[in-house]
């Protein structure tokens, strides 16, 4: 089998026709469609609350590295501070913030937009 034998979207079952490539009209008629308004609604109420919080969250620590000297000082246990333990938070924070969009991803998204691509390119072989 050739690269030529294989349809364009990695599909190298013989007798399957491939996907159909939608022209630019086909997207801009889909981005008007309720189904990729509601995609494009739930996307947008989970990332922007998120990073305002996430951004919020850095801020604070940054303010108070720099103006709240003192505290981030504070021993916690042994040498360990509390600017140490926010910092470490900050990466924490990262993970599970990216966990738990993953999550919601794959139940309100990724259907969603699989959806709306067989709608666009035909179903996948």
């Amino acid at each position: 089998m050739t690269a030529a034998d294989l349809d364009p979207h990695g599909s190298d079952a013989p007798g399957v026709p491939p996907r159909r490539t939608p022209d630019a009209q086909a997207f801009v008629d889909m981005q008007a469609t309720p189904e990729f308004q509601e995609l494009r609604r739930r996307l947008r109420t989970f990332v922007f609350p998120i990073t305002a919080f996430f951004l919020a969250w850095y801020a604070i620590y940054v303010l108070l590295a720099t103006y709240a000297a003192d505290l981030m000082a504070t021993k916690v246990f042994g040498n360990v501070n509390l600017g140490i333990i926010l910092g470490l938070g900050q990466f924490v924070s990262t993970f599970v913030i990216t966990a738990i969009y993953v999550k919601f991803a794959n139940r309100e998204l990724d259907p969603r937009a699989s959806a709306i691509r067989d709608e666009l390119e035909g179903p996948r072989a």
